[in-house]
């Protein structure tokens, strides 16, 4: 998992023996003090972390000479206090891995107010805190042009975030051009990387692999062949980035980047593309170890240390501006293009129609009824036909009294909306008009299943 810099799981450091130790010495005014003896033993406990979990062993190896070394040398000595010694160690340790997410830390202060050890009341408040944030969502909107807008500040895990990743994609599901805003994202979980990837690309796609240490397994994402709502695979997209883009949020950017899915408009992104874990080392000192690494399937590597370069390179505080002129525009065209195909399929989809027709009169049925069926089928993909207007179309020919065409419309209409009550009762009703009582009560009957409602079902099914 890629931790972000914005949010640490109580439940991993529960994981790690040493979590819940006597802090380090406390002033009165609250500044944590370390003496010699507690810099020597976190650096001594760091290097053992070190040498059992970090992705590349013998780095590890030279991160933990270096640090014995610089406290050999007294590289440490006028340090007093853990707020001091923090930024200084973890300097050290990046100058020797050049490792953006090896960093030292403190163990957050628990949610529960306890001395009472409880992990799963802290995991829930925990997810109760996502929660407040919107998972991470904190804007979606609908801009001028019909460009859509996501603001997202990171990535919870899928458990938690996909019903509001999915209520966002939904709502901007009919805009002609997409901006995902990730200058403020630190990163988070690849599943929900993965889930809203996913709406990007029609076909499965192998977006990244993470090779973990402690499995000596590498996990492969690949998008998913169903999402929550339609796929947007051909609309416009733009991601908006910054030198704070770290982690999960470059790769978000890398995924879609490589795949040639997205424009990159901003600046380099943060550097750190390795996932791990924090472990707990001193007292209420904790460190963050990567325990393996990102392998984009395009490049063979990842972003770490050098970040994601956008195509477009601006200041970042320019990027908004910049990224909606050009969505903007590109909506516009996409707008015409759709609208081009959809003249175009209409056009042909009728002309079938009317084929169907002619080979309904010639008493061609089957052969009608094919016809009739992929001009429908064609019709709904590009989304000028529905149930409603498929009924209508029915009717039409019950009106006409051209009842083998009218059957076969309803026909098409149940198959492809099997939940469709009122489908049903159409169907049974040209049916019923065609002398044919048998089909007709077998429709109805569906039709009332499916809606009990139906007081007309009801009534005709009781005379037959």
């Amino acid at each position: 998992m890629i931790i972000p810099r914005i949010f640490v799981s109580i439940m991993i450091l529960a994981c790690h023996t040493g979590f819940g130790q006597e802090p380090v010495v406390v002033k009165a005014d609250g500044t944590l003090l370390l003496t010699r003896e507690d810099k020597a033993a976190f650096i001594d406990n760091a290097s053992k972390l070190l040498n059992d979990n970090y992705v590349f062993p013998e780095v590890a190896k030279q991160v933990g000479e270096h640090l014995k070394a610089r406290l050999a040398g007294g590289a440490y000595d006028t340090i007093k206090t853990v707020m001091n010694f923090i930024p200084v160690i973890t300097e050290d340790m990046q100058s020797v891995s050049h490792d953006k997410h090896m960093r030292v830390t403190m163990t957050p202060p628990p949610v529960v107010k306890s001395a009472e050890d409880n992990p799963a009341l802290e995991s829930i408040l925990r997810q109760k805190e996502s929660a407040q944030r919107n998972y991470g969502f904190i804007k979606v909107e609908n801009l001028k042009g019909n460009v859509g807008y996501i603001d997202l500040r990171g990535f919870v895990p899928v458990a938690m975030g996909r019903e509001t990743a999915s209520a966002a994609m939904k709502m901007l599901s009919n805009s002609d051009a997409l901006i995902f805003d990730m200058r403020k994202n630190g990163g988070g979980s690849p599943d929900l990387i993965q889930y809203i990837c996913s709406y990007f690309f029609d076909q499965p796609t192998h977006l990244n692999s993470l090779y973990y240490r402690n499995l000596d397994r590498t996990v492969d994402y690949w998008t998913l062949r169903e999402t929550d709502g339609k796929k947007m695979s051909d609309v416009p997209l733009y991601i908006l980035t910054s030198n704070y883009t770290f982690s999960g949020g470059e790769e978000f950017c890398y995924n879609l980047q490589t795949r040639k899915r997205a424009i990159l408009i901003g600046e380099v992104t943060g550097g750190g593309a390795n996932p791990g874990d924090i472990f707990p080392v001193y007292k209420n000192l904790a460190m963050f170890i990567p325990t393996g690494r990102a392998i984009n399937p395009v490049t063979g590597t990842n972003w770490e240390g050098v970040g994601v370069k956008p195509d477009i390179e601006v200041p970042s505080s320019k990027a908004y501006d910049l990224a909606v002129e050009k969505a903007t525009a590109d909506a516009a065209k996409y707008r015409e293009k759709k609208r081009d195909a959809l003249v175009a399929a209409f056009k042909n989809s009728e002309l079938e129609i009317k084929e169907a027709v002619k080979l309904f009169d010639q008493k061609k049925n089957e052969e009608g009824e094919k016809m009739l069926f992929t001009a429908l089928n064609e019709a709904e993909n590009q989304g000028f036909m529905n149930e409603s207007s498929i009924n209508d179309l029915g009717y039409n020919y019950l009106g006409k009294d051209k009842l083998s065409m009218a059957i076969a419309v309803f026909r098409f209409n149940v198959k492809s909306h099997p939940g469709s009550g009122n489908a049903y009762d159409s169907l049974g009703e040209t049916y019923l008009k065609d002398g044919n009582k048998k089909l007709a009560k077998e429709n109805y009957t569906k039709s009332l299943e499916l809606d009990p409602s139906n007081d007309n079902a009801r009534k005709i099914l009781k005379n037959l």
